[in-house]
């Protein structure tokens, strides 16, 4: 038996990147996985791989009512909600840039999916889990960016990603009346579709390279085994903590 066996969990960002190996990962382990994104095409591609143990939920994580309908079709469907990861974001790699030179419009697309999306996702999510009544668990992904940024030149990524992993001790503290745990992960350099552009300069990967204690950066399967810890009952004692798999940026 799996260690997820019998659980429902949805993973946000789950079409690619770190949000589609976690969602592997917990279908591996036995859950039923919802995976929201807004590329409907790549859910449905990623769906298929994994069989009857996965289901499409196309929705825009910065648009409530679209977030709302996607939770609406897990309750029709399982009418609980047992995991719920919020993976999905953006990074506009040559556009995010030091505060006094950063257009509007990138602040605010980071915001929308990166601080909005996760709230909207934890929203909705939660009051399922409420309804349900069974507790849970919420996962969000922050980034060693939200903390300290050697360097700077990402004010809006960082900033949001701040916004995510002090919005993970609030709701920590806020649901845990419910039986519901909120805890957060911090990847450390990981290549997805959406860093692929920092990866591509060989300067660029060799500092993020450097950056990393353990020697190399990161693959989003790194990022399934705490995925799944943080989903299962097996941290049961654990809320409001942020667990960092940051191939050892943090002890620099």
């Amino acid at each position: 038996m799996g260690r997820l066996e019998g659980k429902v969990a949805v993973v946000s960002g789950g079409g690619s990147g770190i949000g589609q190996s976690a969602a592997a990962a917990l279908a591996r382990e036995g859950a039923v996985v919802g995976l929201l994104d807004r590329n409907e095409a790549a859910i449905q591609e990623t769906a298929r791989s994994l069989g009857e143990a996965a289901f499409p939920l196309a929705a825009d994580v910065a648009d409530e009512t679209s977030v709302a309908a996607a939770f609406d079709e897990v309750r029709r469907r399982h009418g609980r909600l047992d995991a719920l990861l919020t993976y999905a974001a953006v990074q506009l790699v040559g556009e995010d840039a030091p505060v006094h030179d950063l257009e509007l419009a990138v602040w605010e697309r980071t915001h929308a999916v990166n601080l909005r999306g996760v709230f909207l996702t934890c929203k909705h999510g939660v009051r399922l889990m409420i309804e349900a009544g069974n507790g849970g668990s919420v996962v969000n992904c922050g980034s060693p960016t939200g903390v300290t940024m050697s360097g700077g030149g990402w004010a809006a990524y960082s900033s949001s990603k701040a916004g995510v992993m002090g919005l993970t001790r609030t709701m920590a503290a806020d649901l845990a009346g419910y039986g519901i745990r909120v805890n957060g992960i911090v990847p450390g350099s990981i290549v997805t579709p959406l860093t692929q552009p920092l990866y591509d300069d060989p300067e660029t990967r060799a500092r993020l390279t450097a950056l990393h204690p353990i020697g190399r950066v990161g693959a989003p399967s790194d990022m399934d085994g705490i995925a799944v810890f943080l989903a299962s009952d097996e941290s049961a004692f654990a809320t409001g903590a942020h667990f960092y798999v940051d191939g050892g940026i943090s002890v620099r």
